[in-house]
């Protein structure tokens, strides 16, 4: 078998080919665990490089503009630039959530353009609507069937209202030229009392033309008759958009409700026919810049480096002003994917390196023998690597074709939790389906270099030593790996103490380095791990285990190595999920708690449309009874700062509420300072945020609202309960001039004395003054509203399950090709006379001992980096709910009593070699 170096270099290659095909039919289980491995690392790779390069295209839906060849906008991005640490001047940006508008005073100038045939000024402003059918429809639809006692026709004109299943809103009824929408039925609106329904919100209200609605948008709510119902053009049957439900007013009546007569949301271009969408592009941009650029409203208010300009959109990113939420939300899905996407590799990296690396130990005799016979390092090397590359391709190719429904799978996860807004679209182009490919590669790539160096110590060893070697324990862990992961575990001791001295961002990105460096650290010493909680745990199972535990504690000592192998993959389980679930439960819990504590209304007023007027919130003050009331608006800012020297751009939800009625509706826990001095140019900023920016009462802190204007803010207190509130608050009449639709989410009410007297003139108000409005009394507690919250927990969730399907196959495969190579070991028990009771306890033992420590080892790991987190974000211990933690248990005591048990039937369920059997 020993083969000169230069002399017939093809017979080395057929020898490895030959020993490889023998090796996997004489090894089937062993590699099966391997196949099984590699089988999801591929799958689960693809398809998150599938999501994550959908979401890299991904765009705004058109459909309001379908038919326009340009819309023009202001710029919805606002920028930051700033000097590194290097010396290097570095940028970035963040997307905008309230509309920038454009001035009415451009229409002209883009009509003038050669080939515009129309400019369109578009407004879009939330409505809620109530039907109001006619008498005779209504007897129609609500008579009774024979058998009941009465059958009078229901003629009152109480108004239903229309479920809010996508949101509505109002436009000029010549905005409707834009998508293009055709009237069905029914004649244009001429009238400031007419409207015009999209098809859809029609069909969904029962209402038809000649009904009477309430309409309520930015004011009170008003009646109008239905005298048209329009659908998109070409379109036949279909009714309408199915996003956004559309009501059309004349354009006068639009622009006094959209209540900026000066300016619009949007203008869309129409092109006259032959005109291609670039010669419009062209010919608008240049009437729109020149000597006198045309700006948008709040270009006087931006950031120096914001471009003011007007942005002229076609193709795909036309639908950015219909979706104002579709370019944030595309952003965080895409950083958070990112994100997923680097913890799964790194997973996957580890547990394919230990499966296989753990399926060429097995075989240490067989190549130690290989070796004793002539066989070269090189033969050997060739031959595992021949192995390793026939199983991890096939493997690969299965898990990139079952990418595909993975992708698919994610993205209806996504779409039915709300996590993707919808109006984002992902679209999935051809050249999409060849990242599973390209991820497939890369499970093959690591699997060999894996195996390749998993064999490297056999094959470099001289044959007598190998043989040595492979009689007994396997060598320990060398001092590079040894001296590595302590190194490791030092880094994420300290990154944990730097995240306890500092606060905000920066403690949580600490933390989330101490956490990824200890478990790298644990997977390194992993061998030394598993000898020390087996010597810490043998001593109670020689203790009380009896015969069983005295086997389990000796054979458990003799296999450290080996059951370090397992041990490990549990570790990094229990760490990363408990660091992912607990994470989250502890700052959702106690903003629970801080939003609880905060609320002192006794009633609450909330609405299935859009929201409430500050109108409304007036005369809810004003009824007699009521203490204090407080509207409730949330909005976005933009902080703009410095994170280890690089600039970043913060969005961060934000709370107004009105500082007459603080603390009787809600008390913030001021520490500093007074929430009555809130109104025009001040601000209350969060403790911690406070903190981080070096803040104190009567600072000045730099602000960038949703609409993008650039305010320098007084600082008129400091509070405590941030984690419910956000970390700044404003009075109304500083955040709504900057908001697209000032409307309240809901009204927080203080009764001198609370009654049911009270709360009818409370209702009674809401009748007259808002559409669909319910009074709630003991509201609950008020919360910020992250826009990335949804998409967060539907990642959390996937990479848990991804990290646990991991584990699982990993502790079972390792597990179960430690139990196959065990067999002779219990034959020869069964032979000195152990019997079958004795050896399965034994197997129950050491199952527990290696569950046991690697959720004892894995916990510590987590708590760690979770103390560091939650001490100075929350300023409380973890916390995991106990239905995730008796999961987690749950999890690893079945897969370790499924690898350790389930192998060992068979040789158990022989009779003894030497008589009968025992017991």
């Amino acid at each position: 078998m020993t083969y000169a170096p230069h002399d017939h270099p093809v017979r080395p290659r057929r020898t490895a080919r030959f020993l490889a095909a023998r090796s996997l039919k004489l090894h089937r289980k062993a590699w099966a665990a391997v196949f099984a491995v590699l089988v999801l690392t591929s799958l689960v790779l693809g398809g998150f490089a599938l999501a994550t390069l959908s979401a890299v295209t991904g765009h705004a839906r058109v459909e309001r503009y379908a038919g326009a060849a340009a819309v023009v906008t202001g710029d919805q991005t606002t920028r930051y630039t700033a000097e590194a640490l290097g010396g290097e001047t570095q940028s970035t940006s963040a997307e905008l959530t309230e509309r920038v508008r454009v001035p009415r005073s451009v229409l002209p100038r883009i009509a003038a353009v050669p080939g515009v045939r129309a400019a369109v000024a578009d407004d879009a402003f939330p409505v809620a609507m109530s039907a109001k059918p006619t008498a005779t429809r209504t007897a129609t639809r609500t008579s009774a069937p024979t058998n009941t006692p009465t059958s009078t026709p229901n003629t009152s004109s109480t108004s239903a209202p229309v479920s809010p299943a996508n949101p509505i809103y109002g436009h000029p009824w010549q905005a409707a030229a834009l998508a293009p929408f055709t009237l069905r039925e029914g004649r244009a609106p001429t009238g400031p009392r007419q409207v015009v329904l999209d098809g859809d919100l029609a069909d969904r209200a029962g209402v038809r033309v000649g009904d009477e609605i309430t309409v309520q948008s930015l004011g009170a709510p008003a009646t109008y008759e239905v005298c048209g119902i329009a659908a998109p053009e070409g379109q036949g049957d279909r009714t309408g958009l199915g996003h956004q439900g559309a009501v059309f007013f004349t354009d006068q009546r639009a622009r006094q409700l959209a209540g900026h007569p000066e300016s619009t949301d949007a203008i869309g271009v129409l092109a006259e026919p032959g005109v291609s969408d670039e010669q419009i592009h062209a010919g608008v941009r240049a009437a729109l810049g020149g000597a006198d650029p045309a700006r948008s409203v709040t270009a006087g208010q931006r950031y120096e480096e914001d471009d003011t300009a007007l942005t002229v959109l076609t193709g795909d990113s036309r639908g950015e002003p219909e979706f104002l939420e579709a370019a944030p939300s595309r952003w965080g899905l895409l950083q958070l994917l990112a994100s997923v996407c680097a913890l799964v590799v790194m997973i996957a990296v580890l547990v394919v390196a230990g499966t296989v690396a753990q399926a060429v130990h097995q075989r240490a005799r067989e190549m130690a023998l290989l070796r004793a016979v002539g066989a070269t390092p090189g033969q050997l090397r060739a031959t595992v690597s021949r192995e390793v590359r026939t199983v991890a391709v096939v493997a690969a190719v299965i898990g990139a074709i079952g990418a595909v429904p993975v992708f698919g799978l994610l993205l209806s996860l996504l779409r039915s939790r709300d996590a993707v807004p919808a109006g984002l679209e992902l679209p999935t182009p051809w050249w999409l389906y060849a990242a599973p490919l390209l991820t497939a590669g890369l499970t093959v790539l690591v699997a060999w270099i894996a195996g390749t160096l998993a064999c490297r110590r056999t094959a470099r060893v001289s044959p007598a030593q190998a043989m040595g070697e492979a009689q007994g324990e396997p060598e320990r862990p060398g001092r590079g790996r040894t001296v590595t992961g302590l190194v490791m575990l030092f880094l994420g001791v300290m990154s944990a103490g730097t995240a306890v001295l500092q606060f905000g961002e920066v403690a949580a990105m600490a933390a989330s380095t101490a956490a990824m460096t200890l478990v790298i650290g644990c997977a390194l010493l992993g061998p030394w791990i598993a000898r020390g909680a087996l010597r810490v745990l043998g001593a109670p199972a020689r203790r009380f285990g009896g015969v069983g535990g005295y086997l389990a504690a000796a054979a458990a000592q003799a296999n450290a190595r080996r059951l370090g192998a397992a041990i490990t993959p549990i570790v990094l389980m229990v760490a990363f999920v408990v660091v992912q679930m607990s994470g989250g439960a502890t700052l959702d819990r106690q903003g629970g708690r801080q939003g609880e504590d905060a609320v002192h209304a006794d009633l609450a007023v909330t609405t299935d449309g859009p929201g409430i007027t500050q109108e409304t919130v007036g005369r809810l003050g004003r009824v007699p009874g009521v203490a204090a009331a407080s509207g409730v608006l949330h909005s976005t800012v933009v902080l703009a700062r410095k994170e280890l020297g690089d600039p970043r751009l913060d969005r961060l939800p934000v709370l107004a509420v009105s500082p007459a009625a603080l603390p009787r509706v809600l008390d913030p826990g001021v520490v500093e300072g007074d929430t009555a001095e809130l109104g025009r140019g001040t601000v209350a900023v969060g403790k911690d945020r406070a903190r981080s920016l070096g803040l104190g009462i009567g600072s000045a802190v730099t602000l960038r609202y949703g609409d993008g204007a650039n305010v320098s803010l007084r600082v008129a207190a400091i509070y405590e309960r941030s984690l419910a509130l956000g970390d700044f608050l404003f009075a109304p009449e500083e955040l709504a001039p900057h908001m697209s639709a000032p409307l309240h989410s809901r009204v927080l009410l203080s009764l001198d004395s609370p009654g049911d007297q009270t709360q009818a003139v409370v209702r009674r108000v809401l009748a007259d003054s808002t559409t669909g409005a319910r009074v709630t009394p003991d509201p609950a507690g008020e919360q910020r509203q992250a826009e990335d919250r949804g998409v967060g927990e539907v990642i959390t969730v996937v990479a848990v399950s991804v990290i646990g399907g991991f584990t699982v196959i990993a502790v079972l495969s390792t597990l179960t090709l430690i139990m196959i190579g065990r067999r002779q070991e219990i034959q020869l028990l069964r032979l000195v006379g152990a019997g079958r009771r004795q050896i399965r306890r034994m197997l129950r033992i050491e199952a527990a001992v290696v569950g046991l420590a690697g959720l004892v080892v894995g916990t510590a790991v987590a708590l760690v980096p979770l103390i560091a987190l939650s001490l100075p974000l929350a300023g409380t211990l973890p916390y995991l709910p106990p239905a995730q933690a008796g999961t987690i248990v749950a999890v690893v005591a079945v897969t370790v009593a499924a690898g350790t048990l389930l192998p060992m039937r068979p040789a158990l369920r022989k009779r003894h070699p030497a008589g009968p059997g025992g017991r």
